[in-house]
């Protein structure tokens, strides 16, 4: 009589452990989809500096492919178009190659090097989190706001260089 009463309610504790695992996991398929939506709309409420290039450094980033390219690519990442990072692991570190590689002399020093470096680790940590299917929509907007400062840095530092070489100090 025990063995019937224990394996009838065995039974019954399986029969209702799978019910409630296929709900949870209806439920948590759900929740990922939609916190992976970021929209233009939260990409514009994130809050920081953009600094922009000055004419004068404009004139020497114009023939600068690598840059020129990036630039496509941050105005994508504000108009919520991650599609640059999926799954194109090898276009990602060929743009930061030749971002490095192709740099303008006038534009070229440590500092300048140092932020293209932040950035370039900016820009791999949002491209390996939005290949990830975990990711959550709050740690995507911050990778997202950092990637954005890392950019906006980059571009006040190369104005700062540009117009420190056109400071001419005259000495008595």
């Amino acid at each position: 009589m025990n063995m019937k009463l224990l394996s009838i309610l065995c039974v019954l504790v399986i029969a209702f452990s799978c019910k409630k695992s296929e709900e949870t996991s209806a439920i948590t398929t759900t929740t990922t989809n939609d916190s992976l939506l970021v929209k233009a709309a939260d990409i514009s409420k994130i809050k920081y500096t953009d600094y922009i290039l000055d004419s004068k450094t404009e004139d020497f980033t114009i023939n600068w492919k690598a840059y020129n390219q990036l630039t496509e690519v941050i105005s994508k990442i504000k108009a919520a178009d991650l599609s640059f990072f999926n799954n194109n692991a090898k276009e990602v570190k060929e743009l930061i190659s030749n971002l490095k590689l192709n740099i303008p002399e006038n534009v070229n020093s440590p500092s300048i090097l140092a932020r293209i470096s932040a950035l370039e680790t900016k820009i791999l940590k949002l491209e390996s989190l939005t290949n990830l299917s975990t990711t959550s929509k709050t740690e995507l907007l911050n990778n997202i706001q950092d990637v954005l400062v890392a950019y906006s840095n980059l571009n006040l530092q190369m104005n700062k260089k540009v117009e420190n070489d056109h400071i001419i100090i005259e000495k008595p």
